[in-house]
């Protein structure tokens, strides 16, 4: 007696369908699962068999074989407690062997419920693209896979309900895709912030390129304070944003029956003490790391030169690339992670060099030793640096209201409409990630400006990278003007960012 049930795993960050074969045979009685199975997967056996018999009914005592196809992919995870169950209960003739458009994953407990499992979504969407009409999932799971607008989702709370289902017994409800909309709840707002003009013109600038950027200051300057208002001025998530998104937080097991999907664009900000694993993704089964989890989104690396010089170096691939694929024994799985990098740091190792108090106890070897933690491929990939000064006793005390995060975002989102629209027929959505081509169509220099950046790049000593890298700021300074040419203010502000030098 054979019995096939269509269901779905994961492979990074993409699902891909499953078939759950079940042959019965005579002989001693065995549960087998074959087609390289982890140890989650193996231990079914005994969720299946104890929900089973919780449920009121019948477990086969002949020999079972559990066949998962493609047998040549790794298996892992809990996703196939369901389809197994349903497979022996289909193959020993007590329920109807499931529509071949009808796919299900779920865990399954002891007493019959189903669980909620990671990467609800890209299941769902692999579902879609094999053919599956109608998906049953775990209740917690509905609403994150109905994301997927292609598939019928149904919810199912518990064995004797999908048995229900799938007999005619009980009609169940698919649950409608939901409709998402930008939700950035937060107390902080860029209008209680004093002063500093020339650091959130900077941030403005960098949310709406998308460009990485280093902010340089003595402790209490703000640094920090305006780093975390950066999210409420990012422009607003697109369908295809969200749903990356989602899938890679779905993965990591960071989403729930409350919060199935992102509600904004990602901000992370891993302590300095984090490995490189925990960064770029790893243990010995390939999970995303802190850049794939901000994809989309922020990076924010406060006391950029006390993380580990591995960890920094480990960031150059990522930056450049905007996918990280990651190897190891059990295999190996790739990520996007387009991010913002957004850094953080004190000018010394006491953090008060250059500061009109004087306070500095630094010796200038010492400054020099702590800068040099910083290499210089990572800083040449940082599109803009900018020095945060104190603020005066005039700006700390003013109580003149500042412009609030909303109206910069509204000139965010207007920016990235003329980027989207310049870039329509291309993979690059904004100017950061604007490539060599496009470069030379889009930023275009008038005689003057040529001779602006030659006199720049002879001074500054620039690098081929940091040429392109002015340009792209140059054009987006111009895409908040309006979206004309790149004149000489505009390139003159994008020189501006690349003026501080790191190493002094």
């Amino acid at each position: 007696m054979t019995s096939k049930i269509r269901s779905l795993g994961l492979g990074g960050i993409r699902g891909f369908e499953v078939s759950v074969e079940c042959f019965l045979s005579g002989g001693l009685p065995g549960f087998d699962v074959v087609g390289l199975p982890d140890a989650a997967v193996r231990e079914a056996r005994e969720r299946v068999r104890a929900a089973v018999k919780n449920a009121g009914m019948k477990f086969p005592t002949t020999r079972i074989t559990i066949n998962l196809a493609p047998a040549d992919v790794k298996k892992a995870g809990t996703v196939y407690d369901l389809p197994i169950l349903l497979g022996l209960l289909a193959a020993q003739g007590e329920i109807m062997q499931p529509e071949d458009d009808c796919g299900f994953f779920g865990e399954i407990s002891l007493t019959g419920g189903l669980r909620h499992v990671p990467g609800a979504l890209p299941m769902a969407l692999a579902a879609g693209r094999a053919g599956i009409k109608k998906l049953y999932v775990p209740e917690d799971c509905a609403r994150e896979a109905a994301f997927a607008s292609d598939v019928a989702v149904y919810p199912v709370r518990d064995v004797h309900q999908i048995i229900a289902a799938l007999s005619g017994e009980l009609e169940l409800t698919p649950v409608p895709p939901p409709e998402v909309t930008d939700e950035r709840g937060s107390a902080l707002d860029f209008s209680d912030v004093r002063g500093q003009e020339n650091v959130k013109r900077a941030l403005e600038v960098a949310a709406a390129g998308g460009h990485n950027i280093l902010l340089i200051g003595s402790p209490g300057a703000g640094k920090s304070m305006m780093a975390k208002r950066l999210p409420l001025i990012l422009p607003d998530m697109t369908r295809e944003e969200r749903i990356e998104s989602t899938e890679i937080h779905s993965v990591a097991g960071m989403t729930s029956a409350e919060q199935p999907f992102l509600l904004s664009r990602p901000f992370r900000s891993p302590h300095h003490t984090v490995s490189m694993a925990a960064m770029t993704g790893g243990t010995a089964i390939p999970r995303p790391g802190e850049v794939s989890l901000a994809h989309n989104g922020v990076l924010f690396l406060d006391e950029l030169p006390e993380f580990h010089r591995d960890v920094l170096e480990s960031l150059r691939a990522p930056l450049e690339d905007g996918e990280l694929t990651i190897s190891r024994a059990a295999g190996s799985a790739s990520y996007p992670c387009r991010f913002m990098l957004v850094c953080a740091m004190n000018p010394c190792k006491c953090g008060w060099h250059g500061h009109p108090s004087g306070r500095c106890t630094c010796s200038g070897s010492s400054v020099k030793q702590y800068r040099e933690r910083l290499s210089g491929p990572l800083l040449d990939r940082i599109d803009m640096y900018v020095e945060v000064a104190s603020l005066e006793w005039d700006d700390l005390t003013a109580r003149d209201r500042a412009e609030s995060s909303a109206e910069i975002r509204a000139r965010v989102n207007r920016t990235r409409d003329v980027q989207r629209a310049r870039y329509k027929n291309s993979e690059t959505d904004c100017n950061a990630r604007a490539n060599t081509r496009e470069i030379e169509e889009h930023c275009a220099l008038s005689p003057e400006s040529e001779k602006l950046m030659k006199r720049a790049f002879d001074t500054l000593k620039l690098t081929a990278r940091s040429y392109d890298r002015i340009l792209r700021v140059a054009r987006t300074v111009a895409d908040l003007a309006g979206g004309g040419n790149i004149e000489p203010p505009h390139l003159a502000e994008a020189i501006r960012y690349r003026t501080f030098s790191i190493d002094r």
